[in-house]
C-alpha cells in the first residue's frame, strides 16, 4: 500500500511503514480490496495526500469516514465524485461557505481545487466497505492519519485547523498550539447544524484572514 503515497509523504512518514499496525492494515485493505467493493478506488486511497504536500499544507480540514455510497468518496474528506449529488454534510458546507464569503458555491462536490491550493482534507479513516458504514474504522487507520496530523504539526508553522465536531476536536491534543491556528465548530451534518452548531462559524473567511496575517495567499474557496 505504501507505493500508493508520493515520496514526499513516504518520506516523511518513513517511520511508519514497519510498524506492525501497517502491516496488518495493509494486509486487511489488500483482502478488503479483493473481496469486496471498497471506497474510494484503490488508486485514491491517498489521495488527499498525493494531492497536497506536506511543505504546502497550509489547511487541515479533518473528517471521520468515507461517504460508503455508490461511487461517492474519491479520497477527500467531505467530497464527492463530479456528477454525484451532494451529501447533506457538504450542502450544508456549501451554505455556509456562500453565506460567510457572499461567493456562489462550486458547481461540483469534488474540492480538488481547495487541495491544490494547500487544504489537505483529511480522513481519520481513509476507506470503506460499501454500504457498510465505519467498516474500516480500528483496523489501524486511525493510528497512521494520527501520526499525519502529529508530522503536520511538527514539521510544519502556521498551519490553520478546521475542528469540525467532537470527533475532529478530539484531533487538538495532537497539535501543538503554540505554533498553530485552531477554528472550532459544531459538524456540518444536518443533526449539528439544525441546532445552531455550525452555521455562522464563519471558518472559510476567518481562514483567509489568518493567512493574510501571515502574508500567505488566501485559499480561493
Amino acid at each position: 500500500m505504501k507505493h500508493l503515497l508520493n515520496q514526499e509523504w513516504q518520506k516523511s512518514l518513513a517511520q511508519e511503514f514497519d510498524k506492525s499496525y501497517f502491516k496488518h492494515l495493509s494486509s486487511f485493505i489488500a483482502t478488503e480490496y479483493d473481496q469486496n467493493i471498497v471506497y474510494p478506488e484503490r488508486k485514491n486511497i491517498f489521495r488527499a495526500l498525493n494531492l497536497t504536500a506536506p511543505n504546502r499544507v497550509k489547511v487541515v480540514i479533518i473528517g471521520q469516514d468515507p461517504y460508503h455510497g455508490s461511487h461517492q468518496a474519491n479520497g477527500l474528506a467531505f467530497a464527492v465524485n463530479e456528477g454525484i449529488s451532494f451529501p447533506p454534510s457538504l450542502r450544508n458546507i456549501f451554505k455556509e461557505l456562500e453565506n460567510d464569503t457572499n461567493s456562489a458555491p462550486p458547481l461540483h462536490g469534488d474540492l480538488l481545487h481547495w487541495s491544490k491550493q494547500g487544504v489537505l482534507l483529511l480522513n481519520a479513516t481513509l476507506t470503506v466497505r460499501s454500504g457498510q458504514a465505519g467498516s474500516h474504522q480500528n483496523k489501524g487507520w486511525e493510528t497512521f492519519t494520527d501520526e499525519v496530523i502529529r508530522t503536520i504539526s511538527r514539521q510544519n508553522k502556521d498551519v490553520i485547523f478546521l475542528l469540525w465536531g467532537g470527533f475532529a476536536k478530539k484531533k487538538a491534543k495532537l497539535i501543538d498550539q503554540s505554533k498553530h491556528h485552531l477554528l472550532m465548530s459544531g459538524h456540518p451534518s444536518p443533526l449539528s447544524a439544525n441546532r445552531g452548531y455550525w452555521f455562522g462559524n464563519k471558518h472559510f473567511s476567518k481562514t483567509n484572514d489568518l493567512l493574510q496575517q501571515l502574508n500567505r495567499a488566501p485559499i480561493n474557496w
